[in-house]
């Protein structure tokens, strides 16, 4: 991974901070070589191939736009053919990125579901490897931003994670779980597009109509089962936002880091203020499709994270620091024993969750043994920000001065 880019930069805010009325990091994914937390997934995913000897002719998968650009720079670096199946009239501005990496686009479908399908079935057709958009070596791969996220800002009380897929969120669940940080991570969908939030409700996958215009990157319309399986018994709880509370988060995202971020990067910025809002007017909601929330007053004595999306071009993963002696841990409810055990108040874990959900987090495991002996060698080892710039790194990343 580190050999080729290295660590993504985290800062904190202030006008963001003040906007939230507490302190505000933000971590740039938009600052790889594809702009967007994916490129750790597919190069994770091809180098799982190279190791078993398993490298294909040629892969296919389906995206929006992200995904398909971390599958054409992997596949570019392994030799290996890429073709990805996007839906008509998806991001022009992606279709260009993703062709400049050399990949063979088709486009087929009106949305990414029928995207999906097509490329199944051509895969099945030309013998070729079908990438899924969620697999635990996906997951795996993306969750190394959520390790340097989280020791970045140890306190980190709780982060906001919009959904996709699901790959990014279950990456969070797991890195939480193998660094044994106290984090909560609150789910965010678009209001346009519920299959998440409506499968949470019916503890199974629950098909639903997207209709946003502007969270493309949370424009699935169903949920994967095993995405589902992972986030059920992980997630505080889940908060929709519309169209039109994305594109306030938005513009706040340009005005106060100057940062351009696509719908579903902003996201996690919109469910913050959404429910900054909430607890200003003193109401007790039921976030959709989960359960009754009793939000309490900003500002928060301790921390938030906003993080970002899937399939994101820029990307802003927002997380906050969390003072020790606050007196209250969370949105309503108590930070305890579950957040180490991952069990959730209200939802029956089943056997099969928690064996996915451990494995996963041994996965993460073993890779932060893999890039701590890594990062020794890697180009970028000795990577460090300059003084005083703000960025908060992982101390593992700092090479000791001679």
């Amino acid at each position: 991974m580190y050999r080729a880019f290295p660590p993504t930069p985290q800062y904190r805010w202030a006008l963001l901070s003040e906007r939230l009325g507490t302190d505000c990091w933000v971590k740039h994914e938009n600052h790889n070589p594809v702009g967007a937390f994916k490129i750790r997934g597919g190069l994770t995913y091809f180098d799982r191939l190279a190791s078993q000897g398993r490298l294909p002719r040629e892969v296919i998968s389906a995206t929006r736009g992200n995904h398909g650009q971390s599958m054409g720079w992997a596949a570019r670096r392994h030799g290996v053919a890429c073709t990805i199946v996007v839906p008509r009239g998806n991001s022009v501005e992606k279709n260009a990125a993703m062709r400049a990496l050399g990949v063979n686009l088709v486009e087929h479908g009106e949305d990414f579901q029928a995207a999906r399908e097509h490329a199944l079935q051509l895969a099945e057709e030309r013998g070729a490897h079908m990438v899924p958009s969620y697999h635990p070596d996906l997951v795996r791969g993306v969750a190394t931003y959520w390790w340097e996220f989280l020791r970045a800002v140890p306190h980190m009380d709780v982060a906001y994670v919009p959904i996709g897929l699901g790959s990014g969120a279950c990456a969070a669940v797991a890195a939480r779980q193998a660094l044994g940080h106290r984090v909560r991570i609150v789910g965010v969908v678009s209001r346009h597009a519920t299959t998440y939030a409506d499968s949470f409700a019916a503890g199974h996958v629950v098909a639903a109509p997207v209709s946003t215009q502007l969270a493309d990157g949370m424009a699935v319309r169903v949920a994967d089962p095993d995405a589902l399986a992972v986030l059920l018994p992980a997630l505080d709880h889940l908060v929709q936002v519309g169209d039109d509370e994305v594109a306030a988060a938005m513009r706040a995202l340009f005005t106060d880091t100057h940062n351009v971020a696509e719908g579903a990067g902003a996201a996690a910025l919109a469910a913050a203020m959404q429910e900054r809002d909430l607890c200003d007017e003193g109401q007790r909601t039921r976030n959709e499709g989960f359960r009754a929330v009793d939000r309490i007053k900003y500002p928060y004595p301790f921390g938030l994270g906003l993080v970002h999306a899937e399939f994101l071009a820029t990307n802003a993963m927002f997380g906050e620091s969390l003072a020790d002696h606050a007196p209250h841990r969370g949105l309503g409810f108590p930070v305890g024993d579950r957040h180490r055990t991952g069990i959730r108040l209200g939802v029956d874990r089943q056997p099969l969750t928690k064996i996915r959900a451990n494995d996963l987090a041994h996965g993460i495991r073993h890779r932060i043994r893999q890039f701590d002996a890594g990062l020794r060698t890697a180009p970028f080892s000795h990577f460090r920000p300059p003084p005083g710039c703000g960025a908060a790194l992982p101390s593992r990343f700092h090479r000791a001065s001679t």
